[in-house]
């Protein structure tokens, strides 16, 4: 087993990849690591292809990867994840702001000290204002849902154990929230370093504001899920059950009221039951409790007949055996 694999996800990012791929090859070469580079090229539309196929003939530790389109982070970082050997793996943007003179370090932190994940924190950060201000609140937010103590979920350099990767699933816009994944599937020991965060130097960022705005949506999506997951019923089928009870009790409390009044108490003028408002709530209540019930049960069906599939069509390959 070789000791690293570096996984690159790119989106147009030609003019940095042979400084990044240079940098590489150097810290591996100085400290004597075995590793491979996989390069996910998520459907660029510059010439960033034809730049890894150059860098290929150079370097024998280069594998990459093309996407038909682009599918976005999640998706080029769970392909490099299914690809990669090495008994540590580290993820690092391709636009030169990740270092790769920390990797080392972040390979001890996982051999030495048996930690799971490391997670990067750009303590020192060269974004403008409106980075850094929604980031401070997202990953806030996120330690207070997760209990995670990290200060920066969002950073793209980490390292893992090879047994992480190879058990969880990046998908969606969740790359993001990769710690959390990997606390629900067991991975614990989750620790943190802070990182050299480096100035842009080749071409524009690829994230808009856009990702905070989904970030929290994001995150109440991923702890459902990693909860509920496995037994949706659980879930669906106790707010079901709830909603059901209350309007089947509601609508018999004012049944009864209306037969007590009729025949017990003989008054001659009664409201009709269909008169009160409290009628239409039990009866909304009665349908919502069966519907939650009915999604839970569904949701039981598809979990047990689930078959994943990948959503993302590779296209082309460069050193990765078929």
């Amino acid at each position: 087993m070789i000791d690293l694999s570096v996984v690159v996800p790119l989106y147009n990012e030609e003019e940095s990849l042979p400084a990044l791929c240079n940098w590489i090859s150097r810290v591996m070469n100085s400290h004597g690591f075995s590793y491979e580079l996989l390069l996910i090229n998520d459907g660029s539309s510059d010439n960033s292809w034809q730049v890894i196929g150059e860098l290929a003939q150079q370097t024998k530790q280069i594998k990459a990867v093309k996407f038909n389109r682009n599918y976005g982070k999640s998706a080029a970082l769970d392909t490099g994840f299914k690809l990669a050997q090495g008994r540590v793996i580290i993820t690092m943007d391709a636009d030169l702001q990740d270092s790769p003179d920390e990797i080392p370090s972040l390979y001890k932190m996982i051999t030495e000290q048996g930690l799971d994940m490391v997670s990067g924190w750009k303590k020192k950060r060269h974004d403008p204002v409106s980075k850094t201000v929604p980031s401070r609140f997202f990953n806030a937010t996120t330690r207070l849902i997760s209990g995670i103590k990290l200060h920066d979920f969002n950073c793209g350099l980490k390292a893992y154990r090879k047994e992480v990767v190879k058990n969880i699933k990046v998908y969606g816009e969740m790359h993001r929230y990769i710690p959390v994944i990997a606390k629900w599937h067991g991975f614990t020991k989750i620790g943190e370093k802070v990182v050299e965060h480096r100035k842009r130097k080749f071409g524009t960022t690829k994230f808009g504001l856009e990702r905070f705005m989904f970030g929290f949506l994001d995150l109440l999506s991923i702890t459902f899920v990693s909860k509920f997951k496995k037994s949706p019923m659980h879930f669906f089928g106790l707010l079901g059950t709830l909603s059901f009870l209350f309007g089947f009790i509601s609508t018999a409390w004012l049944i009864w009221k209306k037969l007590e009044a009729v025949y017990i108490l003989k008054i001659p003028v009664v409201r009709e039951v269909v008169d009160q408002p409290l009628f239409f709530l039990a009866l909304v209540a009665i349908i919502v409790g069966v519907q939650l019930f009915l999604a839970g049960f569904l949701g039981e069906l598809l979990v047990i007949n689930k078959s994943e599939k990948d959503e993302y069509l590779i296209i082309d390959t460069i050193g990765i055996d078929s």
